[in-house]
C-alpha cells in the first residue's frame, strides 16, 4: 500500500452485539440473532454512533480519502451514515469479519456445552492459530488482509479508510507493526476495540507506526455511551 495514513474504522453496535451481551448475561448457549452474520444491521445506538463518527470524520478527513469498507451489512451502513449515503464504497470481501464455522452464534458457555472437543482442541491450539470447522483462524484473516494491502491503489501522500470489524483491526495492526503472535495476545487482552473508533497508522516512509487507537472521543463528545462488545467473545474467547 502506498497511502501515508490508514484510518481503521469498527462497525457502530449492531443488534448481534446486543443480543451476545444478553445471552453471555443470561448464560444461555445460542445467540439469537435474526440473520446470518453477513446481514447484520446496527442498533438503534450504533446508527447514532455512526452519526457522531461521520461529524468527526468530517473535520479530519481529506477529500481525496480512498474509503474500503467489508461488505457485512453492519460495516456498509456505519460508512453510509458517517460519510452520506452517496459515499463512494469499495468493497471487499477480504476486509470481511472472521468467519466462526461451527461456533457462529455459540456463546462461550455454549461452546464449551455443545462441542466441548473443539472447547479443548481450541485451547490447546491457542487463539491465533485455532481454526473452527468451517470458519478461519486468526492466521487466515492475516492472510488475506496481506492481500488487501497488496492490492490497495492511492496517491503517496494520500489516506485509506477501512470501514470494518475488531478482529480485522487488530489484525491489520499484527501485520502491518509486525507484531508477533505473544504481542498480538497481549494486544487483544489490554486493548478493546470500541464500536465506531477510529483507529490511525501512519506511514514516514520507511515503518507504519501506531498513530491513534480506538479513538471514540466522538461518542462523548456527542453525549453517547461507548461500548466496546469484545465480537469474538462470544464463542471463542
Amino acid at each position: 500500500m502506498t497511502a501515508r495514513t490508514l484510518l481503521l474504522i469498527r462497525h457502530g453496535e449492531s443488534t448481534a452485539n446486543v443480543a451476545a451481551a444478553a445471552a453471555e448475561a443470561a448464560n444461555v448457549d445460542v445467540i439469537p440473532v435474526e440473520a446470518r452474520d453477513a446481514d447484520v444491521t446496527l442498533s438503534s445506538l450504533g446508527e447514532l454512533q455512526a452519526g457522531a463518527l461521520g461529524a468527526r470524520l468530517r473535520d479530519v478527513l481529506p477529500r481525496d480519502a480512498v474509503v474500503y469498507s467489508s461488505p457485512y451489512r453492519r460495516a456498509v451502513e456505519t460508512a453510509q451514515l458517517a460519510l452520506g449515503a452517496d459515499v463512494i464504497l469499495r468493497i471487499d470481501e477480504r476486509l470481511r469479519d472472521r468467519e466462526l464455522g461451527i461456533l457462529d452464534r455459540l456463546t462461550a458457555v455454549g461452546v464449551e456445552r455443545r462441542l466441548p472437543l473443539e472447547a479443548e482442541r481450541r485451547r490447546w491450539t491457542g487463539k491465533f492459530y485455532y481454526r473452527p470447522p468451517g470458519g478461519e483462524a486468526w492466521t487466515d484473516v492475516a492472510l488475506r488482509l496481506r492481500s488487501f494491502l497488496r492490492d490497495v491503489p492511492g496517491d503517496p501522500d494520500g489516506t485509506v479508510v477501512v470501514f470494518a470489524h475488531d478482529a480485522v483491526v487488530s489484525l491489520f495492526l499484527y501485520v502491518m507493526l509486525r507484531m508477533t503472535e505473544a504481542q498480538l495476545a497481549e494486544h487483544l487482552l489490554t486493548h478493546p476495540i470500541a464500536n465506531a473508533s477510529i483507529t490511525e497508522l501512519r506511514f514516514d516512509g520507511r515503518d507504519w507506526s501506531l498513530h491513534t487507537f480506538a479513538d471514540d472521543a466522538h461518542l462523548a463528545a456527542a453525549g453517547l455511551p461507548a461500548t466496546e462488545h469484545p465480537g469474538e467473545a462470544r464463542a471463542d474467547a
